[in-house]
């Protein structure tokens, strides 16, 4: 039974590893590039050389994500043949001298700003150097030309006929094991509201909130990578949805982490005023832990809302969230008494305490599910806005089709009915 079980994990570990991006990446680029050489071989017209090119352009625009494949594909296309473009310009007005060069050089880069070539703005002054260095320019500028096209169709194709991955489970699960890490922290500082925390150890609290930015960078980057691979995805239906989901769900978690720091700080502050008194008395200290123990468990239950995509699996996390948000509020108004109280017979501190309660409600309001719900049509309104905008000849087109479809549907409908 042992060894089943090790086989199981060993199983699991290498899917794992060979759904890992950095892994997918590599046998997909190895295997286009070495597409890319064999037919460049066959195709090319300069058979002095090993075509290199499409190889290389195979191994540069093929991305984890169609949609960054075929971006990709673009600017290195783009790139190359503005290349080219200058340096038989050059050739037939000065030659090549350490002049030209310079003048090519500048005008090179000048030319892949012109054209967005963007990270592949230096592969514009490269390809008019290697065409300008050479005297058959013609034969060579054409070779590279077909080359890069070569390079660039194969990594395409290879996307297009192996769709692929879609990254949104591994961006899942990032923003789950954010949602963790905030509650590990939650919990940590309800213990200390309910104890007597020297300031040292407050202050190490409030460095480990400053630490989740870096987690948020983290996720925001597998979150990337999520929306990429969802856009001109054909195995993928509803990608915006997916990707407002996700989106708007990480920026909760983001700003829930920025009030957390905030909350960090007032419990540091604190204890520099009150060392070595406790932060709050046992009563208000207690509720404070118990408040805070409430909101980290809805902190997880709001990332696997978010990230849950069947919708009974997604109607049941929100009604646990909705009930946990209910918990954490009666207790929330319960601590806004004992505070009150408090500041009743002891002002000092006062605007801290206070404090306290403001941030504790900015988590709780952030995680609403009618708030979630009106963020999420503002964005989805916002993206179909700027659809509009950048679009509008193919957004009319779709709007008609979509109008015939109705129109022969009723149509339809009513010549079946008795």
């Amino acid at each position: 039974m042992r060894d089943v079980r090790e086989a199981a994990k060993s199983a699991l570990r290498r899917v794992k590893w060979l759904r890992d991006p950095v892994v997918v990446q590599a046998l997909r680029s190895a295997a286009a590039a070495s597409i890319a050489y064999v037919i460049a071989v066959r195709l090319s017209p300069d058979k002095s050389a090993a075509p290199l090119t499409a190889p290389l352009t195979a191994l540069l625009v093929v991305q984890v994500t169609l949609y960054a494949t075929l971006k990709m594909s673009f600017r290195r296309v783009n790139a190359v043949v503005a290349g080219v473009l200058i340096a038989i310009a050059f050739s037939q007005l000065v030659g090549l001298s350490w002049w030209s060069l310079a003048l090519l050089i500048v005008a090179a880069l000048g030319a892949g700003h012109l054209v967005r070539a963007h990270e592949f703005t230096a592969e514009v002054a490269i390809s008019a150097m290697l065409v300008l260095g050479v005297t058959s320019h013609g034969s060579l500028a054409w070779a590279r030309v077909v080359e890069t096209l070569i390079g660039a169709i194969v990594g395409l194709a290879f996307n297009l006929v192996l769709a692929p991955p879609v990254w949104v489970e591994q961006a899942g699960e990032s923003i789950e094991e954010l949602a963790r890490r905030v509650r590990q922290l939650m919990l940590r500082m309800g213990e200390e509201a309910a104890d007597s925390t020297p300031f040292h150890e407050a202050a190490a609290r409030l460095h480990e909130a400053r630490r989740l930015d870096h987690d948020i960078g983290e996720v925001d980057e597998d979150l990337r990578q999520a929306e990429d691979s969802l856009r001109l995805n054909p195995r993928v239906r509803e990608g915006l949805l997916h990707r407002v989901v996700l989106r708007t769900g990480l920026d909760t978690l983001e700003i829930c982490t920025v009030v957390m720091r905030v909350l960090a700080r007032s419990f540091t502050d604190l204890a520099k005023e009150r060392e070595p008194e406790p932060l709050f008395p046992p009563e208000t200290g207690a509720t404070i832990q118990q408040l805070l123990s409430e909101i980290a468990d809805a902190v997880v239950s709001f990332a696997v809302l978010v990230t849950t995509s069947a919708s009974e699996n997604a109607e049941s996390a929100e009604e646990r969230l909705s009930s946990e948000l209910r918990q954490a509020a009666a207790t929330r108004d319960r601590l806004a008494e004992l505070l009150l109280e408090e500041v009743r017979r002891d002002s000092r501190q006062w605007q801290l305490r206070g404090a306290v309660l403001a941030e504790v409600d900015r988590i709780i309001d952030e995680m609403d599910t009618e708030h979630r719900s009106r963020r999420l049509l503002e964005e989805l309104d916002r993206h179909t806005r700027e659809l509009r905008e950048r679009m509008p000849r193919l957004t009319r087109l779709r709007d008609r089709g979509r109008a015939v479809l109705r129109k022969r549907n009723r149509s339809g409908a009513a010549r079946r009915s008795p």
